[in-house]
């Protein structure tokens, strides 16, 4: 109960309910209605705002902060959401310097297997977490340090393979999933660190009267950014998603209300984006993991997702949707670089 954010959620209700979006039948209405364009612009805007102030409570900290992390689960909108704090600072002075602590990666043998033999990169403990704090303080004393870098494809990490240095105008920026995991940054003041949580928080319910899942959210978008981006079978998401979940769940989920700013991804246009482009393949899905022992959770989710996607109206053109907007991270067609 601690862990989650009922403030927030307070907030994005009320926003839900302000815009008639806060069941799947009343979203069906203001599509039936043409409202198609105006539901894409009203959450976009949004989402715009909370980036915006997250922007300003970090100018408000002109000269303390050091360090932004962005955290949150897989497929929340990292990526899009950097980048336009990025470009919003730039305006007021301040500029962010990425780290990317996927170059931290111990080498893949020394990384936990699951039951499958499948490497886990969800974890935390997969990365250098000594070296990243070590690295952190001497950046932010103005000292020199060298980036390993971490090769996905060879499983090996590369030590001291790029050198780093801020300047005083310059604050590290931590796009991570386990930003907000406490030991990754440690060694760092508390007041020298600027913490945001994003996750798509949908307050929106289905006709059964029950919560759209926010992990079914995210997990739609992962398999469109997979398949977008990375040729990964969207089945194979499917399948690895319990793992995913069960990471987040000891090692995000518990650190939500130690961030300094919540900011909510959930876009409620994307529900009629991802019935076009996988009830299908939920349809399939839900059928082919129904009796299979080894995949209860695929199956539960299939059935889940499908049920979902069975209950919302087909949307408008795509064409509509900006090439600003945070679904394009997943979907394609971002002015961004994803």
């Amino acid at each position: 109960q601690e862990c989650i954010p009922w403030r927030k959620l307070w907030e994005v209700l009320n926003w839900a309910v302000d815009h008639d979006l806060n069941t799947i039948q009343r979203l069906n209405q203001r599509l039936a209605r043409g409202d198609w364009a105006n539901i894409v612009r009203e959450s976009d805007e949004a989402y715009a705002n909370d980036v915006a102030a997250a922007a300003e409570q970090i100018v408000a900290r002109r000269g303390e902060i050091r360090i932004a992390i962005v955290a949150g689960p897989s497929s929340s909108g990292k990526t899009t959401t950097t980048t336009k704090l990025s470009l919003l600072l730039r305006e007021r002075g301040l500029h962010l310097v990425p780290l990317t602590v996927d170059n931290y990666f111990f080498d893949l043998e020394l990384h936990p297997k699951d039951e499958h033999g499948d490497y886990d990169y969800e974890t935390p403990q997969a990365l250098d977490l000594d070296l990243i704090n070590e690295h952190l303080i001497a950046l932010i004393s103005g000292e020199q340090v060298w980036v390993p870098f971490y090769d996905f494809k060879t499983g090996r990490q590369q030590r001291n393979h790029t050198p780093m240095q801020i300047a005083k105008d310059e604050i590290i920026l931590i796009d991570s999933l386990h930003g907000l995991y406490a030991p990754m940054t440690s060694a760092v003041p508390a007041e020298a660190k600027f913490k945001l949580y994003i996750e798509p928080l949908l307050q929106m319910k289905d006709d059964r009267g029950e919560y759209v899942r926010w992990t079914d959210l995210r997990l739609m978008r992962r398999m469109e950014r997979d398949a977008t981006h990375r040729a990964y079978d969207p089945q194979r998401t499917l399948e690895h998603w319990h793992y995913v979940r069960s990471s987040e769940l000891r090692n995000i989920v518990p650190y939500i209300n130690t961030a300094d700013v919540i900011v909510n991804s959930a876009l409620p246009y994307e529900l009629p984006v991802m019935k076009r482009r996988l009830q299908e393949s939920f349809a399939r899905w839900a059928v082919q993991y129904d009796h299979d022992p080894l995949r209860e959770d695929a199956a539960d989710r299939a059935k889940r997702v499908y049920s979902l996607l069975s209950q919302v109206s087909d949307g408008g053109p795509e064409e509509v949707i900006p090439g600003d907007s945070l679904l394009r991270e997943f979907i394609g067609g971002s002015v961004y670089q994803v």
